[in-house]
């Protein structure tokens, strides 16, 4: 994935897309299944199942490639019957077989691997390709004359490349019953072949017994696609939420999963993230019902949240099986994370035109009561919206406390409830924290953005814990070689006070002080603009 879509989920990077719909409470998978439509024109698997099949009708067909051309080979050097070295079509016919089908494997294979076709075309080539690797199967089987070989007891490669190709090219039942047979009928095909070239046949009672099992191998991969469209009718049911279908995982953390999803009416991207309850340590049913209605009361909250600063959440819901989810806007950018990580330390100017954003969305967000308490760099996106770029969004604003415990509020055990390198000493310490602990973490945020360094490097989590509670911070001058104008310094380390009360008191005391600040020539947005030209390209462009 590229850094271009995101949804700040840690540690996979992940992207996330927008969709719309009306707040909901509970919403049950969909009911529509293949009994709707018992001959649909295309498979019901998922798109991301159906997209395999390039990648696998690729593999098979290097693998009939090789195993075709390395047992035409062997035989070269193994004691024949004479009719193999002196019956002159057996041979010539042999020969060109084996080259043709290794040669048109060889074709598939590159196709396979092009990603040029739709769907559509590449589940035809690979029904045709089923029937003509049928054909070059038997030819080689009924061309050489070992009664050893053709035996009536066994069952030949047709009949395991039939029963196998259902899950290689998943298609419809119709589709698979007419391709299967083709495969089979290849068999008496090179009996036919081998009767023009003057060999007679063996009697009826052993030819019968030749060409029943691949027949019967036909009705196997129809039960076998039957089997698979039901379950891909299952999956699909199983993605859908509501209006949303989900179509691809994009990427998955501590908390949860974020999905590509797509919107059925309004045929709109969407993201949707989903949250276990067991992701989060609760497994009794009674936290589970409390912990159900907190999320459903705190989403109508963070949903409420207007300021263009904080991520957008249009949609909440629960699944049948218990499972939280909400859908985000869409974003195209990438996280301060990935940021630094790519471009380094970045200008004071533009860590103060980032924190005055952020600033905003926290402003709103404490006034109504909620804490983020995540603020890192992985949850701060900077996007481009419309003709604007470097534009802030907050994620997942009011998750966090929703599963955690304020003052009377309930406790739920073995909850994490922060990022140990951005955690407030009062998070660490469980005592009754406010929008200042925010503040301490967008202090840690600044830091990492002028220096390119944590506040406390430590071996371990809990090492890291106990230095935000007793070790006062070095000075970012201290920790880079690049220049960090005094009073952003004196602002950021006063952001990082062990005690709230000799922080910025507020989100909107700080962006005051972060507006008053002269740093000469302020991250205007022309120089945004000329930043993401130059390091963004395919972003400007889209």
């Amino acid at each position: 994935m590229t850094p271009s879509d995101n949804v700040g989920l840690r540690p996979a990077p992940e992207r996330s897309v927008s969709g719309s719909g009306e707040v909901t409470g509970t919403l049950e998978p969909s009911a529509v299944g293949v009994g709707e439509h018992p001959t649909p024109a295309t498979p019901v698997l998922p798109d991301a199942v159906i997209a395999k099949v390039a990648s696998r009708l690729g593999i098979i067909s290097l693998m009939y490639a090789v195993s075709f051309a390395v047992v035409h080979l062997a035989v070269r050097f193994v004691d024949l019957p004479d009719y193999w070295r002196e019956g002159p079509a057996g041979i010539r016919l042999n020969d060109a077989t084996a080259l043709l089908f290794v040669a048109l494997s060889v074709v598939v294979f590159a196709v396979a691997r092009g990603d040029r076709l739709a769907r559509e075309r590449l589940v035809f080539i690979g029904l045709v390709y089923e029937i003509v690797a049928a054909f070059g199967i038997e030819i080689a089987t009924v061309f050489f004359p070992s009664p050893e070989f053709i035996n009536p007891n066994g069952i030949s490669w047709s009949c395991v490349l039939i029963v196998i190709f259902p899950l290689i090219v998943p298609t419809t039942t119709r589709q698979t019953l007419v391709a299967a047979s083709a495969a089979a009928a290849m068999r008496p095909l090179a009996f036919g072949l081998l009767a023009l070239d003057g060999v007679p046949l063996p009697p009826a009672a052993p030819l019968f017994l030749l060409l029943l099992p691949n027949f019967l191998c036909v009705g196997v991969a129809v039960i076998a696609a039957r089997v698979v469209n039901e379950f891909g009718a299952d999956l699909s049911r199983a993605r859908s939420m509501g209006s949303y279908q989900l179509v691809e995982r994009l990427g998955e953390g501590g908390m949860g999963e974020v999905w590509r999803a797509t919107h059925r009416l309004l045929a709109r991207p969407a993201a949707i993230k989903l949250i276990r309850p067991e992701r989060l340590g609760s497994y009794e049913p009674t936290t589970r019902s409390t912990l159900r209605k907190r999320f459903e009361r705190e989403a109508r909250a963070t949903a409420a949240l207007s300021s263009p600063h904080t991520i957008q959440l249009h949609d909440y819901g629960t699944t049948g099986d218990g499972v939280f989810y909400y859908v985000m806007e869409l974003l195209h950018g990438l996280d301060l994370g990935d940021l630094v990580q790519r471009f380094g330390p970045q200008p004071p100017n533009r860590v103060v035109h980032i924190m005055r954003q952020v600033c905003r969305s926290l402003a709103e967000a404490h006034a109504t009561g909620l804490v983020h308490r995540d603020i890192k760099p992985e949850n701060i996106y900077l996007c481009r919206i419309g003709l604007e770029y470097d534009f802030v969004k907050v994620l997942d604003f009011g998750l966090v406390k929703s599963v955690e415990h304020t003052g009377t509020a309930l406790t739920l055990k073995n909850v994490a409830t922060g990022t140990p390198a951005f955690m407030a000493p009062e998070i660490a310490l469980a005592e009754s924290i406010d929008g200042r602990a925010d503040i301490y973490a967008l202090g840690c945020v600044a830091y990492w953005l002028l220096s390119g360094q944590l506040v406390f490097t430590a071996p371990n989590p809990m090492r890291a814990i106990f230095a935000h509670i007793n070790t006062s911070p070095e000075r970012v001058s201290g920790r880079t070689e690049l220049p960090v104008p005094p009073e952003l310094e004196d602002l950021v380390m006063m952001c990082l006070e062990k005690q709230p009360d000799h922080r910025p008191q507020t989100a909107e005391d700080l962006l005051q002080s972060l507006s008053v600040l002269d740093l000469g020539t302020p991250w205007s947005r022309e120089r945004a603009t000329d930043w993401w030209r130059a390091h963004l390209p395919e972003l400007v462009e889209r």
